[in-house]
């Protein structure tokens, strides 16, 4: 014969452990004792039974009468890119502060993915989201925003959305980049994109063709390279660029998972870095001060990209006002490392 399954404690259950009322019981429980003047010795003796009784409140209850679930959901593009991932856990951490939990989905660079896991996590009530764009095309995220539900946008914008977005100084890190290789004497620069057309990759790239502007150097779409946010497009765009114009003496990846794509190239064809061919990239990767060749790199304010994000939609729920300003850009820091040598001569 089964054993009978112990039930959960209910708030009734509390309530008569400590000889209140039902309503008085709730009230502290849900932090509201001072307000409503119950005694200390009440409130204690509430929280005593409680925690004796092991009591968790229903979130099915309380959202039933809050109509609310206490609940965000945050979506990304790539859940094992160490940069979106680091957004996740500052966002992570601020809902937990504010009695949040968050619902985690990925759409793996899919911008159908996308709209379907949008779609899902609306379908689970959440109070908000907190989405990073792939940044293809942004209809169903304007179509979710003209609803009211609070929304803000990290990493990856699109140009007058008129959506809450947390950006990166983009063009002018990627300027501070290019300006620091072309002191070094490199003419000819090989650039590893991300998905062509997304106002990411159109920013950086504006940002290089502004560096090579004040060189009076032209800027060629022939050493553009890449089609998407990964390692295999670095990959093969840096295969491509070495074989094609051997003569480049520097790369810039425009995204950290193009860079190690890139890595991996470069050391197959037994290429030194930065002996034969210099290498720089926007975005950092981990550990990148303990590689052999210590990589340069345009360093945007991870943390701040998730904290600020997640501070504006929970501001957004608790006053059901969005805010005022509309786009956010937090600056980029140049690291300066030992992966950007002067150019060789050919």
């Amino acid at each position: 014969m089964k054993p009978i399954p112990r039930r959960s404690s209910t708030l009734k259950d509390v309530a008569q452990a400590a000889k209140v009322s039902l309503s008085t019981a709730s009230r502290v429980l849900s932090g509201k004792a001072e307000a409503y003047r119950i005694s200390e010795v009440t409130e204690k003796a509430v929280q005593s039974a409680a925690k004796q009784l092991r009591y968790r409140p229903s979130r099915i209850a309380q959202s039933l009468r809050s109509q609310t679930t206490g609940m965000i959901g945050v979506l990304l593009p790539d859940i094992g890119n160490p940069f979106f991932s680091a957004i996740a856990n500052q966002v992570s951490v601020l809902a937990e502060k504010h009695s949040f939990s968050v619902l985690l989905a990925c759409s793996r660079e899919s911008t159908d993915t996308e709209t379907y896991l949008v779609q899902e996590l609306c379908s689970r009530q959440v109070d908000g989201l907190i989405v990073c764009p792939v940044g293809e095309r942004a209809d169903h995220l304007v179509e979710l925003d003209a609803t009211g539900l609070p929304m803000v946008l990290v990493d990856r914008g699109f140009s007058d959305s008129g959506m809450v977005t947390v950006m990166s100084e983009n063009c002018e890190g990627a300027t501070q980049l290019t300006r620091l290789v072309l002191e070094k004497g490199h003419r000819k620069v090989g650039i590893l994109q991300g998905i062509p057309g997304t106002l990411l990759s159109e920013e950086r790239l504006r940002g290089i063709r502004i560096a090579l502007h004040e060189k009076r150097i032209e800027f060629s779409p022939a050493l553009v390279r890449g089609n998407q946010f990964d390692e295999p497009s670095g990959y093969k765009a840096a295969h491509w660029l070495l074989k094609h114009h051997p003569d480049i003496t520097a790369i810039i990846a425009l995204n950290n998972l193009s860079l190690l794509g890139a890595m991996r190239a470069i050391s197959e064809l037994g290429i030194q870095v930065p002996e034969q061919l210099s290498l720089a990239t926007f975005d950092d990767i981990p550990f990148a001060d303990f590689l052999k060749t210590p990589l340069t790199a345009a360093c945007p304010d991870v943390p701040g990209l998730g904290q600020t994000a997640a501070k504006l939609l929970l501001e957004h729920i608790k006053t059901g006002k969005q805010p005022e300003q509309v786009t956010h850009r937090l600056p980029v820091q140049l690291v300066v490392r030992t992966s950007i040598a002067p150019a060789p001569a050919l």
